[in-house]
């Protein structure tokens, strides 16, 4: 593709980078911004650099936060005997989107992926041990809620296994959600029907 200006090749190219943007689109998003008030783009480069440079992630829980602690961890309205075990962060926001869900959550990072060269050691699997072993007492529930793919299914085996020695309830989400599905694909119902109608993990 010809580009009238390299500063407008370049920018499509980065924007080409995000995930489902083909270069086509991000050739419309660079075009759109250009013709864009000057000050509206400055704001989107300024709230993506505030994002890339402030962003933290919760110590306890691995969620997305602004702070060291996020607003769930931090709410004394949340259930803190139940953990919710996610992939990411977009799996806390369309779980909370039923509001069908009270406890906290706990954010892997991620699945167990020998083919894409991700093991138990690259998630947050071992913090998500030890957060139980210190809080054995309190804890009544581990709910595992990841995407029933073989990589989600894999992690689940796997981390079920790391927790049977603790005495805690295992169980996971109902199998509304399709199998080789992601969570944050699934309708906002059928997500809280399968958290409140959640089954021993076996």
């Amino acid at each position: 593709m010809e580009y009238p200006s390299k500063l407008i090749e370049e920018a499509v190219t980065e924007v080409s980078k995000l995930p489902g943007i083909g270069k086509k689109t991000a050739l419309r998003l660079v075009l759109h911004l250009i013709k864009e008030n000057e000050t509206r783009t400055l704001m989107l480069a300024e709230a993506l650099t505030k994002l890339r440079t402030n962003i933290r992630f919760c110590k306890i829980c691995f969620n997305i936060s602004d702070e060291t602690e996020c607003t769930i961890c931090r709410s004394h309205k949340r259930d803190h005997s139940i953990i919710c075990v996610v992939e990411e962060s977009n799996d806390v926001m369309a779980i909370e989107n039923t509001a069908q869900y009270s406890g906290v959550y706990h954010v892997l990072g991620g699945v167990i992926s020998p083919i894409n060269g991700i093991g138990p050691t690259d998630l947050k699997i071992e913090q998500l041990v030890q957060r139980i072993a210190q809080h054995k007492s309190e804890i009544k529930e581990v709910i595992l809620a990841l995407s029933p793919t073989l990589e989600g299914d894999t992690t689940a085996f796997y981390i079920n296994r790391k927790l049977k020695e603790m005495n805690v309830k295992v169980t996971s989400i109902a199998r509304g959600v399709p199998v080789g599905g992601n969570l944050e694909y699934t309708d906002e119902i059928t997500l809280g029907r399968s958290i409140t109608a959640r089954v021993l993990f076996d």
